[in-house]
């Protein structure tokens, strides 16, 4: 009799246009049909749990050749029109909505959807925690060829308790990534000029365009025709032109605040704009060239005072104190060579990076520091430059080259700023990370720009006291105390080459690392007995040195680049997990927060944060909470899944956090130095706690 009487129940719930409670559903409502389409209301959450927003969607589906309308439907139609007023526990809902699709129709231009479109929902309830019923009337406009409205009742109940992922969670979390945002790595506005009716736009893929659409909206509202597209740059680039249809007498687009949203398949971007006649736009996703410049110059001085440059200090220093009590001539010309030697670096760096990005290949700020190669080139390196502050050899230059070069020699300071600029990649400074995102996501001409405002900026000291030499004359004199201050300085340089030998062990495994480590205390001992020894013996040291040096360049070549390599691993204290990022809309359709670190062994900023703000007092004991997980993303080898992750965000370099949650379902991004007020105050967003929104 009881199954009976549920049966019954459930007939007439169909027949009144209701559903039953989905609180046995899993988070999914029955479907509801009108006409041609039929609907229901879905949940990433099986219940409430404690969360301060509910993922929720409307999902739709239409029969063949007919449509739906975007939030801005064109030449005709009207967006969904949604009351929640029956609802239960439910202070306000938002409805986002998914890149649209053009429709073109006897010269008709709207905007819409057709098949199927899930629009994501957050729902705020009043209280937190309680039980929430959803009863929503929806209003729809769907057309073939006649249009017809229907209204459909909907309704779901979310009950008390863990807010675990439902079945619909995956097609929720799809839904939001379908939704257009600000900027991001794969599309870019660049410019937006008019010219009376006429739109000009400027856009950049990352890889390339396919077909691209853009759609334009304006208050008071106003119509314009598909876009006529202009292809460059191997389809990088874009120029789309649209024009007003139905045009007031004097209407001019230029100063006219506007919304575009760039859609090419499944990739899209939203931005505010304010459309300039015949100049470049201001649209936060697409700032200027000149104003760039200033933010990588600004980045390059800043670049003196990060970690990673300290160790090139006692190079620094060594060449300031030579100049004491020598004349502001040669002042001038020492430290004016150490600016090129920075400047010569970058520009080599920024042709190599260019160079790679023609070839297809990853770029990015450090990323050499991913090559064995490399690694052993900078141990070498250093060790040879410790060597020389030792004075167990000296590089003499051809008499008439070294008047040539100025008397003592320039080559040195060039030489120094070249190793400044080397040591100084692992780190990324702030305004750094967003001018070389910027460079790595343009051309050529951008990338030689930006790289060349970083090398000014970080040679802007060099250049300062080449303005005004007799700053130099304020440093004691030249004398034998500086033979003692050599060796100290040596020392200091050998424990970057140590730190050097320990980001290698990562890529070659502990056993290559450390026969490379004893193969440069061999060249350092085969130099030492070359210097004190006498005639045959003399040249027989350095002949050694040079010997071993080769065999260390050898090493990654015999054992391989992976071979034996350190794995990650977890961290018991912060529960550190690998980085996956498919699981990341998981975790926050479940309520939960995800934290995510993009980190290697020889970025020297990311370890600086993760001792001076993840692993201490507060934000520590925010990351042991078990609603957070921390992923942790390591790149000190090269790893395609992250270089991706890196450049959808605009990145191009690391230290690169990012916090996720119900409060932030695309991400806040956190600066380059985080602080432990940057990091609580994403988190309390991430879950819902702020007043802010993700980006």
């Amino acid at each position: 009799m009881k199954r009976h009487a549920s049966l019954l129940l459930l007939l007439l719930a169909v027949l009144a246009g209701g559903v039953i409670p989905a609180a046995a559903q899993d988070g999914v409502g029955p479907w509801v049909k009108a006409g041609q389409v039929e609907a229901r209301l879905v949940s990433a959450v099986r219940g409430t749990g404690t969360l301060t927003a509910l993922p929720l969607g409307l999902e739709l589906r239409l029969e063949p050749g007919w449509k739906t309308y975007w939030r801005s439907p064109g030449d005709a139609g009207f967006a969904p029109r949604l009351d929640w007023s029956g609802s239960g526990n439910l202070a306000e809902a938002t409805l986002s909505y998914p890149a649209p699709h053009r429709f073109s129709v006897l010269g008709f231009e709207t905007a819409g959807y057709d098949t199927a479109v899930l629009f994501p929902i957050q729902g705020k309830p009043a209280e937190p925690g309680k039980p929430v019923d959803l009863a929503l009337t929806a209003e729809l406009l769907v057309c073939s060829d006649i249009c017809v409205p229907q209204t459909l009742k909907l309704a779901l109940a979310l009950p008390e308790g863990p807010a675990d992922p439902s079945d619909a969670a995956n097609d929720v979390a799809r839904a939001q990534a379908l939704v257009p945002r600000g900027p991001n790595g794969l599309l870019r506005i660049d410019a937006v000029r008019a010219t009376g009716i006429t739109l000009e736009v400027e856009a950049t893929a990352a890889d390339g365009f396919v077909s691209p659409d853009l759609f334009v909206e304006t208050e008071p509202p106003l119509t314009f025709s598909a876009p006529k597209t202009v292809f460059s740059d191997n389809d990088r680039h874009v120029r789309l032109t649209l024009t007003v249809t139905e045009p007031q007498p004097g209407l001019e687009l230029a100063g006219r605040a506007l919304t575009l949203t760039l859609v090419d398949g499944e990739k899209a971007v939203e931005a505010p704009a304010t459309a300039s006649a015949g100049g470049a736009l201001s649209v936060p996703a697409g700032t200027g060239l000149a104003a760039m410049l200033g933010v990588a110059l600004l980045g390059g001085l800043i670049l003196n005072l990060m970690p990673c440059v300290l160790p090139v200090l006692s190079l620094k220093l060594m060449s300031v104190v030579k100049h004491g009590g020598r004349a502001p001539a040669a002042v001038r010309a020492g430290f004016l060579a150490s600016a090129a030697g920075i400047l010569t670096s970058f520009l080599l760096m920024a042709s190599v990076l260019v160079g790679v990005k023609a070839a297809g290949g990853a770029v990015g700020w450090g990323i050499q520091f991913q090559q064995p190669l490399f690694l052993v080139f900078m141990v070498v390196l250093v060790t040879l430059f410790s060597a020389n502050l030792w004075g167990l050899f000296e590089v003499p230059l051809p008499r008439v080259l070294a008047d040539r070069l100025g008397g003592e020699g320039l080559a040195g300071p060039f030489a120094t700023g070249m190793f400044a600029t080397l040591l100084a990649t692992p780190c990324s400074a702030p305004f750094l990370g967003t001018a070389v995102g910027f460079a790595l996501s343009k051309g050529p001409v951008e990338v030689y720009a930006i790289f060349a405002a970083l090398g000014v900026g970080l040679a802007l000291p060099y250049l300062a006291v080449a303005a005004w030499p007799r700053v130099a004359g304020w440093l004691p004199r030249p004398g034998r105390w500086m033979a003692t201050l050599k060796i100290v300085l040596g020392f200091a340089l050998m424990l970057t080459a140590v730190w050097l030998l320990t980001v290698l062990t990562a890529q070659i495994g502990e056993v290559a690392s450390a026969t490379v480590g004893l193969l440069m205390a061999g060249l350092v001992l085969a130099l030492w007995i070359g210097r004190s020894a006498r005639g045959a013996a003399r040249t027989a040291g350095p002949a050694l040195a040079g010997l071993l040096a080769v065999a260390a360049f050898a090493m990654p070549a015999v054992v391989g680049p992976s071979a034996g390599a350190a794995p990650v691993v977890s961290d018991a204290k912060t529960r550190w997990v690998p980085f996956v990022e498919s699981a990341i809309r998981e975790h926050v359709a479940a309520g939960r927060i995800v934290f995510v670190d993009v980190t290697a062994d020889w970025c020297i900023t990311c370890q600086a944060n993760k001792k001076l703000v993840l692993d201490r007092d507060e934000v520590a004991k925010r990351m042991e909470d078990p609603s957070l997980v921390a992923m942790q993303a390591d790149w000190t080898r090269p790893d395609a899944t992250i270089a991706k992750f890196l450049a959808d965000h605009g990145r191009y370099g690391i230290p690169f956090n990012i916090v996720y949650g119900p409060g932030a379902p695309y991400g806040i991004a956190l600066p380059e130095l985080l602080s432990d007020g940057a990091v609580l105050e994403a988190l309390n967003k991430a879950a819902g706690q702020g007043t802010g929104k993700g980006v």
